[in-house]
């Protein structure tokens, strides 16, 4: 099982390649989505990283790929700029989902 990356800059990219891990950097809407088909159809990969920004553009599909118990396990990293979510994300996400406040 592998990892793979999907980012929108070559920093992130060349960090993660520091790491052992291979990726893509796509800036348009149907670059990603070409390079997202791409990946999830290779049987190598394991675990797809995308970064925050590219998740920002392709909300439904990153949700359905999450879903999908065929494919890649999905997760949306930040990239060189730090996390783009709130500071109460984990909070706010509970809250909305169970309907419990923390």
């Amino acid at each position: 099982m592998k990892f793979f990356l999907l980012s929108d800059n070559v920093d992130t990219l060349t960090g993660m390649r520091l790491a052992g891990i291979k990726g893509i950097v796509v800036h348009e809407k149907d670059e990603i989505l070409a390079a997202l088909h791409e990946a999830c159809s290779s049987k190598d990969i394991g675990v797809l990283l995308v970064t925050e920004l590219l998740a920002e553009k392709i909300p439904e599909e990153i949700k359905t790929l999450r879903l999908d118990m065929t494919g890649p396990i999905v997760t949306i990293v930040p990239d060189r700029h730090g996390e783009r979510r709130r500071s109460d994300y984990i909070t706010n996400y509970i809250k909305e989902s169970i309907g419990l406040k923390i």
